[in-house]
């Protein structure tokens, strides 16, 4: 499929990130009372066998929020970052000084689960903007593993999956401390067709 996009539909998908970064970034910044920038470095179709290696390799540990997207495209969304990342983003988030957290428990875990629904609506409305196909994202679920646990997990639960994900790269900036997660669309074989068609690719 990478070989029917042109310059313009990658811009189109730098736009659709940028536009769900800021969104997200008011969103996030509502919620801790606090500024957060955030920034959208990269957007890519890369292939699924490669989704690990940006995570760092298939034995990071990584912290992931999954949700499954009903509606005109299914896909899988995966919202990771290294589990040391993680942390900070719960201080930032939680308020803490830095440091501070070194375990997930219920707190923790719903904090996170917050963050990835804020970002899951953000760019799913940005990428709706786009598309006007509906996306309707599910509750989610927490995974902390080994990025290749985490990935197989994925593949297990929701099934056989597109050769092809988007991948926006996540950049948040809060207190001084840069934070880089990666927000995965895995959209099932026929969705991706869909949503090519619908961004205006032949």
């Amino acid at each position: 499929m990478n070989e029917g996009l042109s310059e313009f539909h990658y811009d189109v998908l730098r736009e659709v990130g940028n536009i769900g970064a800021g969104n997200a970034a008011t969103a996030l910044a509502q919620l801790v009372g606090r500024p957060i920038h955030m920034e959208v470095p990269a957007v890519l179709w890369v292939p699924l066998d490669e989704v690990a290696a940006h995570l760092g390799g298939p034995e990071k540990p990584v912290a992931g929020i999954l949700f499954r997207v009903e509606g005109e495209a299914p896909a899988t969304i995966l919202f990771a970052l290294p589990l040391t990342q993680a942390y900070t983003l719960l201080d930032i988030i939680l308020g803490r000084p830095l440091g501070a957290t070194a375990t997930l428990g219920e707190l923790e875990q719903s904090a996170l689960q917050e963050t990835g629904n804020i970002l899951t609506g953000a760019y799913l409305n940005s990428l709706n903007t786009f598309t006007h196909l509906g996306f309707r994202p599910t509750v989610p679920a927490l995974a902390v593993d080994m990025a290749g646990a985490v990935l197989d997990y994925v593949l297990a639960e929701f099934g056989q999956m597109a050769d092809q994900v988007l991948l926006i790269e996540t950049e948040f900036q809060a207190e001084g401390q840069e934070i880089t997660g990666y927000f995965f669309l895995v959209p099932e074989p026929p969705s991706l067709n869909v949503i090519f068609r619908a961004l205006g690719v032949g």
